[in-house]
């Protein structure tokens, strides 16, 4: 009775140790197979790292070549993005663009720029003109947008232009008209920039005065049309 206990108590121990070494190994193997996949993981992200980094050294070579694609700037709403100024001061800025931009593509290229700053009363170098492009020139397209030429009057109100800069020569003969602003009454859009409009209730009412601005306008219109017939048919009678 002894020996048939002491086998059962032998046997139940074996079944024990066999039933933790396969424990043992299943965790082993566990193991193993989360070690394999970290260094897939790190192989991927290495992988990727390098392709990234591939991509921008071939990027700044083609740049240093001068063989760089422009690259298309996204969509974006200069007021929320420049909210230094204010819309009038945007405005103003885009008409002065638009009359500079002869070719109505967008864009004030290097010919372009070099006319705007010969009626400026500032002509530069072609070495000049093509270092002012390339201070702001966000895409390397060698030419400016109207996101870059805003780019110039947030670095001159910033102060990171250099005295001798030819952007912040263009930056002080800009006249641009914001006495509507009542910023001191200044008329120089250089010594009003610091003053430009900041809080969201005054971007408001900037909005509903260009509203109202554009309903007196209609309301005018209808009275001078009413005005020419009465007139018409007096003459008709």
């Amino acid at each position: 009775m002894a020996s048939e206990e002491l086998a059962q108590k032998l046997q139940r121990r074996l079944q024990l140790e066999e039933s933790g070494a396969a424990a043992e190994g299943e965790a082993e193997a566990v193991k193993g197979a989360v070690a394999v996949g970290e260094v897939e993981e790190r192989s991927c992200l290495t992988a990727s790292a390098g392709a990234e980094l591939s991509a921008k050294l071939c990027r700044r070579q083609d740049i240093n070549e001068g063989a760089a694609q422009p690259r298309r700037a996204a969509v974006f709403n200069p007021y929320t993005e420049f909210k230094e100024f204010s819309r009038r001061q945007i405005k103003d800025m885009e008409r002065m663009f638009r009359l500079y931009d002869s070719g109505r593509d967008g864009y004030i290229d290097l010919m372009e720029l070099k006319l705007m700053m010969e009626k400026l009363g500032a002509p530069q170098t072609h070495l000049g003109l093509k270092n002012m492009i390339k201070e702001v020139d966000e895409d390397f397209d060698g030419k400016l947008s109207f996101r870059e030429f805003l780019l110039i009057f947030h670095k001159a109100a910033a102060g990171e232009l250099e005295e001798d800069s030819g952007l912040l020569t263009l930056a002080k003969l800009s006249e641009i008209d914001v006495s509507i602003e009542g910023v001191k009454g200044a008329k120089n859009f250089f010594e009003a920039k610091a003053q430009a409009l900041s809080s969201a209730s005054k971007f408001e009412a900037e909005i509903k005065a260009e509203q109202d601005e554009r309903k007196r306008e209609e309301e005018e219109r209808k009275h001078r049309r009413a005005a020419f017939r009465e007139l018409k048919s007096a003459f008709t009678q």
